[in-house]
């Protein structure tokens, strides 16, 4: 199975998405959505699991939850937009995943991607996708593919959706 990442649209559906996120089982955007058409346009790849974000406005909000769980492959999955990263979480972040730790936690907010075992949660699978719009100070944009097999995390493709040709392979990859 595969679940398809992204986050920090701001409003901007990347023409590559749709090729990029072609196959995957399902799709998140852990949000900063912007506008709803992004979400019906993943909406055409996958079913899509989504949280607003700090820039969604009051429709984006009524329509979107602040955090979502959900399981995936067999696998407890967390998405919330903005929480910090390991060791600098947000205020109760650390405490709240403490509590509950999921096997894969999904953020966004700071454009930067990040993916990382956090061993004091479990081993938990933190992850940011970075940021697939064009608002912010991200050099590239960027969205994942990732992998479950047997129960786990098998790999995560990181794909830069300006790369050429038409971004249709990732760009490099990280083991899970």
């Amino acid at each position: 199975m595969e679940l398809g990442i992204l986050s920090d649209t701001h409003g901007y559906f990347h023409p590559d998405l749709v090729n990029v996120l072609d196959g995957v089982d399902a799709i998140v955007h852990a949000g900063d959505v912007g506008d709803l058409s992004i979400l019906d346009g993943l909406a055409t790849l996958a079913p899509v699991h989504a949280v607003y974000g700090n820039v969604d406005d009051a429709d984006t909000r009524r329509r979107l939850p602040e955090r979502e769980r959900f399981t995936f492959g067999g696998l407890s999955v967390w998405v919330e937009h903005i929480a910090g990263r390991p060791g600098r979480w947000q205020a109760n972040m650390g405490k709240r995943l403490a509590e509950d730790p999921p096997n894969i936690f999904i953020c966004g907010h700071s454009h930067i991607l990040r993916i990382e075992r956090v061993a004091e949660l479990d081993n938990m699978l933190f992850v940011n996708p970075g940021a697939a719009g064009r608002q912010g100070f991200h050099q590239k944009k960027t969205c994942l593919r990732l992998k479950v097999k047997d129960g786990k995390a098998s790999n995560v493709d990181v794909i830069h959706l300006d790369a050429s040709p038409r971004a249709a392979a990732p760009s490099s990859q990280t083991d899970a």
